[in-house]
């Protein structure tokens, strides 16, 4: 039986993507030992209002070049593609096949309302599913072995734990930034040049 291709879903709005999520897809392709990461900007993302004027293509744009130094690594437009809002649930749906094992990375705000999202269950069955801590706080840690345990019980989840040392960023914190002309030290260097170049966020 040939061995299944361990393919990693990484989504958010990346408005704009920044060192934290590059630390992050950079230590789930290594916890997770992923034969390809699939980054994906959403079109419309279903807990949270998408905030500013930037494009599309150039959120997609920024992604290429803030995460093209990690091996086998592609933005994918998926969700843009498809339209509307961006259920995870039909992206998995979309994504998998026979020859692959799914791989979703969730920062700890996300895996703690995992439950409350689109088809849940669909997600839980489509994806082993992945979180990264994002802040410092010990008093979260508790809650995210509560949600663990209730994920596992409630839908036989396969979940794993990515390890790093958590950088506390915000993109609304950096969009702020970028209109006081400042920043640049959340951001790869080529993302901020982009950025400055076509004149976002100002």
């Amino acid at each position: 039986m040939t061995e299944k291709i361990r393919v990693g879903v990484f989504g958010g709005t990346f408005n704009p993507p920044h060192l934290a999520h590059v630390n992050a897809a950079e230590h789930f392709a290594e916890a997770a030992g992923l034969d390809r990461l699939l980054v994906i900007p959403a079109l419309l993302p279903p807990h949270k209002e998408y905030s500013g004027t930037v494009e599309p293509n150039e959120r997609i744009e920024m992604c290429r070049l803030a995460f093209s130094h990690i091996k086998n690594t592609e933005v994918s437009d998926i969700e843009i593609a498809r339209g509307g809002k961006s259920y995870t649930a039909i992206t998995l749906s979309e994504l998998k096949s026979d020859n692959n094992e799914l791989f979703l990375l969730c920062g700890t705000d996300m895996f703690l309302t995992l439950d409350s999202w689109y088809m849940p269950e669909k997600i839980f069955e489509l994806a082993t599913v992945c979180y990264i801590r994002r802040e410092s706080d010990t008093d979260i840690t508790e809650k995210i072995e509560d949600r663990v345990s209730l994920y596992k019980q409630r839908y036989g989840a396969r979940i794993l734990a990515v390890n790093a040392s958590a950088i506390e960023l915000s993109s609304t914190l950096i969009r702020e930034e970028l209109k006081a002309n400042k920043g640049s030290q959340y951001l790869p260097p080529a993302v901020y040049e982009y950025i400055k170049g076509r004149g976002l966020y100002v």
